[in-house]
């Protein structure tokens, strides 16, 4: 003898409110989502800062194209920035200009979780003289010549190396400290003295290279202009940070306060 249950009417009403809920309650978590670098000069390289600073020390430095979890975006001092993390290296996170990732995440970025991530991950400089790259490839004579990769990878750690002391040296924003800079294709960044010349609104930066010589560079209106070189003269910003590119080689990184004062 089959059994008839009656279940009680207020299941009916009960059933399609808890459907209705649960998008609601899944939208409560919203997780990353992926955007991809863009809109940096050919051959530029995106700096992923351990805070939300164009002053924050660089944590690492991805190319256009590059695909990182971006974990929502913050407005810090009127420019929005984006917790963000490599899909390819977990180690890599920090912060980036949200006008260099496309798509935005709209939610807000967690709290600062990524800086002291960051922070431990990023090699610090050592005062210890490193070997030189014939001994850290296996001694001064191996038994077989290192392969080109194993090269390429010992100095691309050197690289990094120099440019993590160069960065953190550059937490002043006078121009006794001097401003990271390059003057050769590959060669990390270091530091370069430098002198100011105003007048009116316009100023003048006189870079001198480590190795001997100078390159003028101008600004007008607060903004790089050019420079007393024929190559080509091109920028990009990151807040008051102004990354500055001449010919296919040189490079510097010259804050609005170094150079007009602000």
């Amino acid at each position: 003898m089959k059994r008839k249950v009656r279940l009680p009417s207020t299941l009916f009403f009960v059933a399609p409110l808890l459907a209705a809920a649960l998008p609601a309650m899944a939208q409560d978590a919203p997780g990353p989502i992926v955007s991809i670098i863009g809109g940096l000069a050919p051959d530029d390289l995106l700096n992923i800062r351990v805070t939300a600073s164009p002053s924050g020390k660089v944590a690492a430095r991805l190319p256009n194209g590059t695909a990182v979890k971006n974990f929502g975006c913050n407005v810090v001092n009127g420019y929005p920035w984006c917790k963000v993390e490599d899909t390819q290296d977990a180690h890599i996170v920090g912060w980036a200009p949200a006008r260099y990732l496309s798509p935005n995440n709209p939610a807000p970025a967690p709290e600062d979780a990524a800086a002291p991530a960051a922070a431990a991950i990023a090699p610090q400089p050592s005062e210890e003289p490193q070997p030189d790259i014939a001994a850290r490839l296996g001694g001064g004579e191996p038994a077989e010549p290192p392969s080109a990769a194993e090269i390429g990878r010992t100095a691309m750690q050197d690289a990094y190396a120099l440019a993590f002391a160069a960065s953190a040296s550059a937490g002043s924003d006078t121009p006794d400290a001097g401003i990271p800079c390059a003057r050769h294709v590959g060669q990390p960044m270091t530091r370069c003295e430098i002198s100011v010349a105003h007048e009116g609104g316009d100023s003048v930066v006189t870079v001198t290279w480590p190795d001997g010589g100078t390159r003028l560079i101008n600004f007008h209106d607060g903004k790089p202009a050019g420079s007393d070189s024929s190559d080509e003269f091109r920028f990009t910003r990151e807040g008051s940070l102004n990354m500055i590119r001449i010919g296919v080689s040189e490079r510097f990184e010259i804050t609005d306060q170094v150079a007009v004062g602000e």
